[in-house]
């Protein structure tokens, strides 16, 4: 049996590449987009009562990342990389359907689009179905989980003068925590776990219209390098 579901939106996102993305939402606070609600839930009635909601699941598709062949096992990297494991035990974004899920911030709503924060969605992600997070429901205390008890531990992130002045000079131009989010991004350590980065070599990203450029001075450090707009 087969099913068909459309899209009733897509997230406009400060994310345009892959790269980068925090592995869970709320990592990044500072990462904001705006959900585009699409025609017939674009007229008001279909986001009614969700101004008393400070959180919101979204239920998306893995549009860059849809498989004809699905994978019984993923090496995800918060096991760094190299480590298979059963696709279920994992929310690595290679899925049967292609389907994720996050829990995001709710900022403002209007009748035909969503304002969300510390979100993790690439952008153009088409979204399937929105539901209002219940505390008392979606707060599990003595949940466990052994492979990832924990947020990822976070690496220092410094500046050069330059890329700080162009940081903060985009950041005006945009309206955005530019800022906090290169910062709450990148101490995630984006790279594979598995890389040794000689100090060298230079890793980049796009946030918003912007490629950021960075490098490991030494071992457990980020060192931005550039913010400038995208060629």
């Amino acid at each position: 049996m087969t099913y068909t579901v459309s899209p009733i939106g897509f997230v406009r996102s400060c994310f345009k590449e892959k790269f980068a993305i925090p592995r869970q939402p709320q990592l990044a606070p500072a990462a904001r987009g705006v959900l585009e609600l699409v025609a017939p839930f674009d007229q008001g009635d279909a986001v009614q009562g969700l101004e008393q909601v400070s959180h919101v699941w979204l239920l998306f598709v893995f549009h860059q990342a849809l498989e004809d062949k699905p994978r019984l096992k993923v090496r995800p990297p918060r096991l760094g990389g190299n480590k298979s494991m059963g696709v279920f035990a994992t929310r690595a974004t290679h899925r049967p359907n292609g389907i994720g899920q996050s829990v995001v911030k709710l900022d403002k709503v209007e009748a035909n689009r969503l304002w969300i924060s510390g979100i993790d969605l690439l952008d153009g992600t088409p979204i399937l179905d929105i539901k209002p997070y219940v505390p008392y429901a979606d707060i599990i205390t003595d949940a466990s989980n052994g492979m990832a008890s924990a947020a990822p531990a976070l690496i220092p992130v410094v500046w050069a003068d330059t890329a700080l002045q162009q940081a903060h000079a985009q950041a005006l131009r945009l309206q955005e925590p530019l800022v906090a989010l290169i910062e709450q991004c990148l101490a995630q350590d984006p790279r594979p776990a598995y890389q040794t980065p000689a100090p060298e070599r230079e890793y980049g990203a796009q946030f918003w219209d912007l490629d950021v450029r960075w490098h490991y001075p030494e071992p457990g450090l980020i060192c931005v390098l550039e913010v400038i707009p995208k060629q």
